[in-house]
């Protein structure tokens, strides 16, 4: 897996990498990770895809990392 780009972030980590003709998109934050495969072929435009990423994604993202907070922390009782 080669690492494509590192997406600055304040609150997420996020990574873009290419494995098998696929870009996988990792979003990490504190002890939780989500990730994505996509078919190489799907993005025309890498540019276009990292502002798809950041705008559309991400806000997604953030409200299913709270969803898995509060199931790790039933987990936890």
């Amino acid at each position: 897996m080669r690492l494509v780009k590192n997406i600055p972030h304040d609150q997420f980590l996020i990574q873009i990498h290419q494995y098998n003709d696929k870009y996988i998109v990792k979003i990490g934050l504190g002890m939780f990770e989500q990730v994505y495969k996509i078919e190489q072929h799907e993005v025309e435009n890498f540019e276009i895809f990292e502002s798809q990423i950041l705008n559309i994604l991400l806000p997604n993202v953030f409200q299913r990392f709270l969803a898995m907070r509060a199931d790790w922390t039933k987990i936890q009782k």
